[in-house]
């Protein structure tokens, strides 16, 4: 874990429930960063949370401040970033 990262796996891939319970208190907060397993960055705000849905991978939806959606799998997410002072959002 770094100083404002919230989860960090290295470049190996983060569980579903890990990745879960670092999204959930950051949804709808904007300057959240997040690094795939390809080295991706996305910087944003936590627009949506598929969790369990039939015939889906979970995922996380990020709008970045261009308006452009981004959907990342869990499975790519290698790192969470809460970029807001003091861990707070909006």
């Amino acid at each position: 874990m770094t100083s404002n990262g919230l989860l960090q796996a290295g470049r190996t891939k983060v569980e579903v429930t890990k990745a879960l319970a670092a999204l959930q208190p950051l949804y709808g907060k904007d300057n959240v960063e997040i690094v795939t397993e390809t080295g991706a960055r996305v910087r944003g705000t936590v627009r949506s949370l598929k969790q369990t849905q039939a015939l889906t991978r979970p995922s996380v939806k990020i709008e970045r401040p261009d308006g452009e959606l981004v959907k990342i799998p869990f499975s790519a997410i290698t790192e969470i970033i809460d970029h807001n002072p003091s861990g707070k959002g909006k």
